[in-house]
C-alpha cells in the first residue's frame, strides 16, 4: 500500500493497481460488504478492511489522499490504526490552500437493528461514545463503555493503538466466511480459555471498547467529510454504521456544510507513505 498526496477537495480515493487500474472513492455509498470488516467496491473490484486506515486518516485530519493497493485488502498491520498514524507522522502533512470542510449535524438521526443502535446528534466539536455488549467472562472483566470528547483527548495516544480482537473459538467460523484468514497474535488480541493469549496483554485497560469506537469512527468517515456532532453507539457494528452514514446522506435537512480556514496542523513537506505487512 502506498499513500500519495492529493489535490484539495478530491477526497480519499483507493486505487487498485490492476490492469487497468480501478479507482474507488472512500464513500459510504460504495460500501459493498460489512461482514466483520468494511469493504468498498467499484466496477466489480472490491477493497476490504478499510475502516482502520479511514479511522487513522480521520484522527490525522487527512481529507485528501490517494491510497494505492497492489492487493484487494488494506494491510492489517498490527490490527490497530497506530501504524498508519505513525507512518503519516513520520513524513508530515501539508495544509492545502483551501478551507477545510465539515458536515455539521443539526438534528438527531438514529438507526437501529434489533436492540443495537447508533446515532448522530448536534454537538459543538466531535464527541463519540460506545457501549460494547457481550456477556463473556473475559470481556466482563474490562470496561464496556467509553465516552470521549476529541477536543480534549488525543486520538493518536488514546484510541489509535486499540487492536482488533476475537475469541479463538469463533475464528474457524470467520475463516469459513473467507474472513480473518491471516489472523495471528501479531495483528489481533486473541482470547481463549477466558484468558488473553497475547503475552504482552492489553495496550489499554479498555482496549476492547476502544477498538469498537475506532471502527465506528472509520466507518463514519466514509461520509467523505469529518463530522461536527456527537456519535453514539450501542452494540453497533459495520453494517449499522454504514446504515447511519447512508441515512445522513439521504437526510439533507439534518446537517449542513461548514468550513474553516485552517486545519491547525504543522505545515511540513509531504512525502509518499508506504505501508507493508507480511
Amino acid at each position: 500500500m502506498t499513500l500519495r498526496p492529493a489535490e484539495a477537495n478530491s477526497g480519499i480515493r483507493f486505487i487498485h493497481l490492476s490492469e487497468p487500474s480501478v479507482e474507488i472513492a472512500a464513500l459510504a455509498q460504495n460500501v459493498s460488504d460489512t461482514t466483520l470488516s468494511t469493504s468498498i467496491c467499484e466496477n466489480g473490484v472490491e477493497i476490504s478492511t478499510v475502516e482502520h486506515l479511514m479511522s487513522a486518516l480521520w484522527g490525522m485530519n487527512i481529507d485528501n489522499l490517494i491510497v494505492e493497493l497492489s492487493g484487494t485488502e488494506v494491510p492489517i498491520m498490527d490490527g490497530s490504526a497506530a501504524p498508519f498514524v505513525d507512518l503519516i507522522e513520520s513524513v508530515g502533512v501539508r495544509e492545502l490552500d483551501d478551507s477545510k470542510r465539515y458536515i455539521r449535524i443539526t438534528r438527531e438521526l438514529t438507526v437501529t437493528q434489533g436492540d443495537a443502535w447508533v446515532s448522530l446528534r448536534p454537538y459543538d466539536g466531535f464527541r463519540a461514545d460506545y457501549t460494547f455488549v457481550y456477556d463473556h467472562p473475559l470481556y466482563n472483566r474490562y470496561p464496556k463503555s467509553i465516552d470521549i470528547d476529541f477536543d480534549r483527548v488525543s486520538y493518536g495516544s488514546e484510541v489509535a493503538k486499540a487492536r482488533t480482537f476475537g475469541l479463538y473459538e469463533e475464528l474457524e467460523q470467520a475463516q469459513a466466511l473467507n474472513k480473518c484468514l491471516g489472523s495471528s497474535l501479531d495483528n489481533s488480541v486473541g482470547i481463549a480459555d477466558n484468558e488473553i493469549m497475547n503475552a504482552e496483554g492489553l495496550r489499554y485497560h479498555d482496549e476492547f471498547v476502544k477498538h469498537k469506537l475506532l471502527d465506528s469512527i472509520g466507518d463514519l468517515y466514509l461520509l467523505g467529510l469529518p463530522v461536527i456532532g456527537h456519535l453514539s453507539g450501542y452494540k453497533t457494528g459495520h453494517a449499522l454504521n454504514n446504515k447511519l452514514a447512508r441515512t445522513v446522506l439521504r437526510c439533507t435537512d439534518a446537517w449542513e456544510h461548514v468550513s474553516s480556514i485552517s486545519n491547525d496542523l504543522n505545515v511540513d513537506p509531504i512525502e509518499e507513505v508506504i505501508a507493508t505487512a507480511d
